[in-house]
């Protein structure tokens, strides 16, 4: 298990079904104008904040420790980092939002899917929890910037079972430091857009226990 050594500093969250709906399939033109949506002005990753969020939840290069796999995917459930590793010693650190109580699922997930501006429908056992939220999205939510998926999507298997949870993009930017979906990993659209495009398909994404740090403190 990785602990605080493994690094040093030196950078509606929800489940949703696999398929998408064709009805709900949008363009490469939308994807270009939603992108450019969410996408401030003279986007600058390390300073650019619209959102508000506490600086320290910006994107930075930080080391990581040697014997980490370049590629591989961490989320620091109590730091509330992901932390992206780099071929040259260096971690790639985005802050983020997880899932909310017990919803949270800690574990080894591998990437088998991705997908930008993804439609999202609602689990069986989240409209249940939940009707007042989701039963209007029984049938499933177009992509958009309101989608709860957001801009992009990585889909978190174990082995070839799709497990429902997800890294993706939020409309809800300000939730990023917070306890607050329904067991996924939130980031903000603009930053997850970022590095989707870095992520292969079969990449490991491990995502540790709520009191486990992988994180020094900067």
């Amino acid at each position: 298990m990785l602990t605080r050594r493994h690094f040093i500093i030196s950078a509606a969250a929800l489940f949703s079904q696999p398929l998408a709906s064709k009805a709900m399939a949008a363009t490469a033109g939308d994807w270009a104008s939603w992108d450019a949506q969410v996408t401030p002005a003279g986007f600058d990753p390390a300073t650019s904040n619209p959102w508000g969020l506490n600086p320290r939840f910006l994107p930075r290069l930080v080391e990581a420790n040697d014997g980490l796999k370049p590629g591989d995917i961490h989320v620091d459930a109590v730091a509330r980092y992901l932390y992206h590793i780099q071929g040259d010693g260096t971690a790639m650190r985005y802050g983020v939002a997880i899932g909310r109580g017990n919803l949270y699922e800690p574990g080894t997930y591998t990437i088998r899917r991705k997908a930008k501006w993804p439609t999202w429908t609602p689990t069986a056992q989240m409209i249940k929890r939940d009707p007042h939220l989701y039963e209007q999205y029984a049938d499933g939510q177009a992509p958009g910037p309101s989608n709860p998926l957001g801009s992009r999507a990585l889909y978190l298997y174990v082995g070839n079972r799709d497990t429902y949870l997800r890294i993706h993009g939020t409309p809800q930017p300000r939730t990023i430091g917070s306890r607050s979906s329904s067991g996924c990993v939130r980031m903000v659209m603009a930053h997850i857009n970022g590095l989707y495009d870095q992520v292969a398909t079969g990449t490991m994404a491990k995502l540790y226990p709520g009191e486990d740090f992988v994180t020094a403190s900067n």
